[in-house]
């Protein structure tokens, strides 16, 4: 469960969160790169198949932060909600219950029933407006890092079309960054998960390939 919520420090987005929008963005212009026919395509068809790119891009970004906020203010009420049963009960039993239930299964089973009655004292004499679930300064940041990392995952895959007039060496170099930024993009979300990041970053390689095989 959260304390204050409004100056508890946060990262604006955690880093599985910006390798997760970011793999989401890459995907997304993705499905309109690989499907482009570059048989027979010149600058007006290439410029049609950016716009679109980018158009996508925007909306599933906008999509995407919005859903950002819903979250972060369900997770709020979620919190305000554990604080408002807490502060009702007078078991003691079910107030452990209540404080097990927002902490990580492994810290809640480490803890011993003083260290919860300690929580709990704690956690009943924090304000009543924390009940009340509001948005707050990082929640606003990080739907704008969302739209960002969804928006800006465009460009390293557009990049080619914009400046080499060769539709197919253009896709044949596009998919062949698709493919680095996947190995990296798994590599890093290897070294966050303590999973080995070698093989969490070939894991999806293989996507890659499919994808540069494609045209």
């Amino acid at each position: 469960m959260s304390t204050n919520m409004s100056t508890m420090p946060q990262r604006v987005l955690e880093p599985v969160e910006r390798i997760s929008e970011f793999l989401f963005g890459l995907i997304m212009v993705l499905t309109l790169t690989c499907s482009f026919n570059v048989v027979g395509a010149n600058r007006l068809s290439v410029r049609t198949m950016l716009l679109e790119a980018l158009g996508c891009n925007v909306a599933w970004g906008i999509i995407d932060a919005f859903f950002y906020l819903l979250n972060s203010l369900g997770q709020r009420g979620l919190s305000g909600a554990l604080l408002a049963r807490l502060r009702r009960t007078s078991d003691p039993a079910d107030a452990s219950r209540i404080v097990a239930e927002a902490l990580p299964p492994l810290v809640a089973s480490l803890l011993q029933p003083h260290e919860m009655e300690s929580l709990r004292e704690k956690l009943t004499r924090l304000p009543e407006s924390i009940e009340r679930p509001q948005l707050a300064k990082e929640d606003w940041l990080g739907a704008l890092a969302v739209f960002l990392l969804v928006f800006l995952s465009m460009f390293p895959i557009a990049v080619p079309f914009m400046f080499i007039r060769n539709a197919q060496v253009a896709l044949r170099i596009s998919n062949g960054l698709a493919i680095v930024l996947l190995f990296l993009a798994g590599y890093s979300f290897g070294r966050f998960i303590n999973y080995s990041p070698w093989r969490a970053g070939l894991a999806l390689v293989p996507h890659g390939r499919r994808v540069y095989r494609a045209r």
